[in-house]
């Protein structure tokens, strides 16, 4: 052997023996294994004293049947979430007084235990206020005639919360983390602007009853009327993409443009527009002090958003994305997204349990009487929509380098304060530590078709790269490592690293250049896979392969059409009024009756059962429940709005607020949707027993109806069935 090639392959080995150094490193950061001891300071959380960046996805356990909660919370594991977030919604548990209700889907300490089977930590946000889009925000009605002030220190409200905190005690009492559980946190009320000394009170019940977690926390919007003692409850924050709240039926309005710029300031002014109001001065005093003395945390970046009646945003998987990537750049160390799986509102005995116009509180918009779906990563019935693998990239890389992300300070070249729809410059940010350093950019903002940035170069640490400028297209938002992991830099995105692979993912439309720290460079780089490195022991992946990175392989199934009858047209057209809060108000179950109405054929013979044999459900072996055997309907019409009944018959159907008897036959409310442009779905595997025939209802849309419809939504007036079928839930 030569000298120099002898020379050239010590310097290789260097390389290589370099790189799986950093990789063990850095892959070395545990999982949030329950029972470890957790602190946190004004960076982020610490699990025995490694730091983490958390990914927080919100499930409300009430909204999904018991048996879907092992597949569900395993498909939020598997999407990168390493904390569950979940209401208590009080009621959903005590709609009649002194009546508590822990059963089915309503059984908090079953969920508990799930959460704890598959090792994740849970949050609960326990009230006694919550909103999410329940009735009453949560508060029972009964509540309202007890002549108290709710939500403040009045005695009488507060010894009701008193015995709703016991209660919940007793589902959490043996899990919470000190005991090996999940619980590892509360969060008291929601969204509250008054004094201080409302929240402390309700910590010091929760204290007073046996309550002892690692940490408490509050809603950091809006600001409290006096001071918050340092460290009595940490403040979390959150931004959306849109907001069925806004009382506009215009597009793009509100300020939700600023949750796609990087900025220091934490707090939005765009959440719960409805009901909540902002002060002109966006960066108080209090305010910096958040900023300074505390980690920053997020709890409620929109992973999608609910439909209301009177305003039905359509989000695309680029809003959740990009969102997701400008707090990561503007120095948060935890992703909380609300909500990361979306569900269904269980019956209630006295009322229907969704938010709306007529009921005592919180009365501001009509939600749907049934979904909850909020078009979430994962939706009402587990089905995945893209932003669940657009977001997955991201959460691996969380995993992976948080450890080195969470103390770099975040700084901002660009400006902070833009304009809707500026597009003037690159909006970009870089967090570093003085040695390594991640740049972080996005080009895309809701609405706004930004356009492609030329020229481009970027500093952090010293490096300015890459030596040949490159464009960043319309659309793209992406994060560069610089001295990370063995790289000088490179113009793809770190991912993972695991079993001594660094995986980095191409961005689409930009040229992947990558520098080692020994010089070497790799200009034009194409991904290989997880089959061959393109160099040592660095892996490029396509942003395909990079979202579907380490999920199991599940074979396609077949999608088949439904064949449907039309039984009615629609009758005369509603009235449509306005409700207490000023927007147009749902149809009433009068006006349902003057629906179109088609039949749905779905018992033994139909294809639905037919595609159920041929597509029979993954094998849980010594799993306690089951997933379900069948797949969605999903159905594509237009109009206004529409419901899905179960026809069943009358001797199987019990006592219930959404039935109707027809003949021998009951009717029974199963789903509902309000038509914004994509199909309706359900989930067939939750049908009654004895259900072989569906009733499909729509209303006709009026032509000067006073909603919003997104653009995706076809506008004719009218109503019609273009076609049902069945799909598969992935």
């Amino acid at each position: 052997m030569k000298p120099a090639t002898s020379l050239h392959l010590m310097k290789r080995l260097l390389v290589v023996s370099a790189l799986l150094f950093s990789c063990s490193l850095l892959s070395a950061q545990p999982a949030l294994h329950l029972g470890t001891v957790v602190s946190w300071d004004r960076h982020s959380l610490l699990f025995d004293g490694r730091r983490v960046c958390p990914v927080m996805g919100e499930i409300h356990y009430s909204r999904v049947p018991a048996q879907e909660w092992p597949a569900e919370v395993r498909k939020m594991r598997e999407g990168g979430v390493t904390i569950i977030a979940t209401y208590v919604f009080w009621n959903h548990i005590e709609e009649q007084e002194n009546q508590f209700d822990w059963s089915g889907q309503r059984d908090l300490r079953r969920f508990l235990e799930v959460c704890k089977a598959e090792g994740m930590p849970v949050v609960l946000r326990m009230g006694p206020w919550c909103h999410g889009e329940v009735r009453n925000g949560g508060l029972p009605d009964w509540l309202f005639q007890k002549q108290c002030r709710v939500r403040s220190e009045d005695s009488t409200f507060l010894a009701y919360t008193t015995r709703l905190y016991r209660q919940i005690f007793t589902q959490v009492q043996g899990l919470q983390w000190k005991d090996g559980g999940p619980v590892l946190a509360a969060q008291f009320d929601n969204e509250y602007r008054g004094p201080a000394s409302y929240l402390l009170a309700l910590k010091r019940i929760a204290l007073s009853i046996g309550f002892d977690l690692p940490f408490y926390t509050r809603t950091g919007w809006p600001e409290l009327t006096t001071p918050m003692p340092f460290g009595e409850m940490l403040p979390l924050f959150g931004d959306y993409a849109d907001g069925f709240w806004d009382k506009s039926t215009q597009e793009g309005v509100g300020s939700y443009y600023k949750a796609f710029n990087f900025k220091g300031q934490r707090v939005s002014t765009s959440i719960g527009t409805d009901f909540l109001t902002y002060s002109s001065d966006s960066v108080s005093d209090a305010k910096r002090k958040l900023s300074s003395t505390y980690p920053y945390f997020t709890c409620e970046l929109g992973g999608g958003m609910a439909t209301a009646y009177h305003r039905r945003p359509y989000v695309y998987p680029e809003d959740a994305y990009s969102m997701a990537l400008v707090k990561l750049g503007s120095g948060s160390n935890l992703l909380g997204y609300y909500m990361y799986h979306g569900g269904t509102n269980p019956e209630g005995r006295l009322n229907t349990l969704n938010e709306c116009q007529t009921s005592p509180f919180t009365a501001n918009n009509d939600l749907p009487v049934c979904t909850y779906d909020f078009q979430a990563p994962l939706g009402e019935f587990g089905q995945t929509y893209p932003q669940y693998y657009r977001l997955r990239p991201l959460h691996l890389f969380m995993q992976d380098f948080g450890e080195l992300l969470a103390p770099m300070e975040a700084t901002f070249p660009a400006a902070q304060d833009l304009k809707q729809a500026d597009d003037s410059a690159l909006r970009w940010s870089v967090r570093a530590d003085g040695k390594s350093a991640f740049v972080f950019f996005n080009n895309y903002e809701r609405f706004a078709n930004l356009t492609a940035k030329r020229a481009v170069q970027f500093e952090a640490c010293g490096v300015r790269f890459p030596q040949k400028p490159i464009t960043i297209p319309a659309g793209c938002a992406a994060i560069f490592p610089v001295n990370v992991a063995g790289l000088r830099y490179a113009t793809a995105q770190l991912v993972s690293c695991r079993d001594g692979k660094i995986c980095l993912m191409q961005v689409p439309g930009i040229p992947t250049t990558i520098v080692l720290q020994n010089g070497r460079t790799l200009n034009n780089v194409k991904p290989q896979g997880l089959a061959r490195p393109v160099c040592d022991n660095i892996y490029l992946l396509s942003r395909d392969e990079a979202e579907h990175l380490y999920l199991p392989q599940r074979a396609e199934l077949k999608r088949t059409d439904v064949p449907f009858l039309r039984l009615l047209t629609a009758g005369t057209p509603r009235s449509i009024q306005k409700g207490k809060a000023k927007v147009a108000a749902a149809p009433t179950e009068e006006d349902w009756q003057q629906a179109a109405v088609y039949r749905i054929k779905i018992g033994r013979g139909s294809n639905a059962a037919q595609l159920s044999r041929e597509n029979p459900a993954p094998s849980l072996a010594g799993k306690q429940d089951a997933a379900p055997s069948l797949p969605l309907l999903s159905i594509t019409y237009r109009g206004d709005c529409a419901r899905l009944y179960a026809i069943i018959p009358a001797s199987a159907s019990p006592s219930s607020i959404t039935a109707t008897s027809v003949g021998s036959s009951a009717r029974r409310l199963v789903a509902d949707n309000f038509y914004y442009g994509r199909p309706f779905l359900y989930g067939l595997w939750r049908l009654p027993a004895g259900c072989e025939e569906l009733e499909l209802r729509i209303l006709p849309l009026q032509p000067d109806a006073p909603i919003y419809l997104p653009r995706e939504a076809d506008r004719t007036p009218g109503e019609a069935l273009s076609s049902i079928s069945l799909i598969p839930c992935k």
